[in-house]
């Protein structure tokens, strides 16, 4: 039998142990990520838990997800992933537990109005992490994950307190399967400080593309910023060092992000904030809804 672990798929960095890998290598077909090996999901009409998943037999992903003890794609949460929550590895260590392998469908979707940026602050490992912008005309390729609801309560103890999660509907931003169809919306994490702009934009507040080379954008943001070369300079390896152990050093540069004028607020999204009063809505079985016409 072929070998389907992680490492041998090249799929090794974890972006949280070796932050300068930062966003990770994310899927690009359907797949099940089950402990540590990806199993091929075959993209077919109609709702997620049909599709044929898993070894030779090819039985439905519901099906499969059931004998192993797991929660049914109707009883999981559409997450949309524009950082290193697209990457299998990342998943893996976040939501792995000694007694609980990580089982999560991971589908590449392509999404209408969302750009990929670089979150105004600076991330636990040390790396300037991806945060997603509003972009009208734009069509994106990211990847929705299938989280339970222990899942979804681990990643978002992840990313608090530098992301907010947000309910997208699909019918403002479509959200198109590899089978042609639509999703009606899924969880997005958005940055509470807005995105990074080009440090040498003069007129317009251009957004730094988010998803690169991190040594490469650690490297532009280090020559742009006298400050930032200062705590956490010369080069990208001693600034995830400095940053990732310290965080206080992690919250100074922060600032410097907000005082030399680099961060480009995202108010399209707080339409879509959750009564954190009521607590977040719960979209269970918020499948494919409608074919695409």
């Amino acid at each position: 039998m072929d070998d389907r672990s992680l490492a041998a798929l090249g799929f090794a960095d974890v972006p949280a142990a070796r932050p300068l890998t930062y966003p990770g290598r994310p899927v690009t077909a359907p797949t099940l990520l089950i402990g540590g090996e990806l199993w091929d999901l075959e993209p077919a009409p109609g709702r997620l838990g049909t599709w044929p998943a898993g070894g030779p037999s090819r039985e439905p992903l519901d099906a499969l997800l059931t004998r192993l003890g797991q929660a049914p794609t109707g009883e999981r949460h559409p997450v949309i992933a524009v950082g290193s929550n697209a990457s299998p590895a990342q998943l893996h260590h976040k939501l792995t537990r000694p007694d609980r392998p990580a089982v999560v469908p991971m589908v590449p979707v392509e999404v209408d109005g969302i750009a990929v940026g670089c979150s105004a602050h600076i991330g636990r490992y040390g790396y300037v992490a991806s945060a997603p912008y509003t972009a009208p005309g734009t069509r994106t390729p990211l990847v929705v994950s299938w989280l339970d609801a222990a899942q979804l309560r681990a990643v978002d103890a992840t990313e608090h307190p530098n992301y907010r999660r947000i309910l997208l509907p699909g019918a403002d931003f479509p959200m198109v399967l590899p089978s042609g169809e639509r999703l009606g919306g899924g969880y997005l994490y958005v940055g509470v400080r807005g995105v990074l702009v080009s440090p040498d934009a003069t007129a317009t507040a251009t957004p730094l593309p988010g998803g690169g080379d991190q040594s490469a954008l650690l490297t532009r943001l280090l020559a742009a910023s006298r400050r930032l070369r200062a705590l956490l300079g010369p080069d990208p390896h001693t600034w995830v060092s400095r940053a990732g152990a310290d965080p206080t050093i992690r919250k100074e540069g922060s600032q410097v992000f907000q005082d030399e004028g680099w961060a480009l607020p995202q108010p399209a999204f707080l339409r879509y904030l959750e009564d954190e009063t009521t607590g977040p809505a719960e979209p269970r079985g918020y499948d494919v809804l409608s074919a695409l016409r």
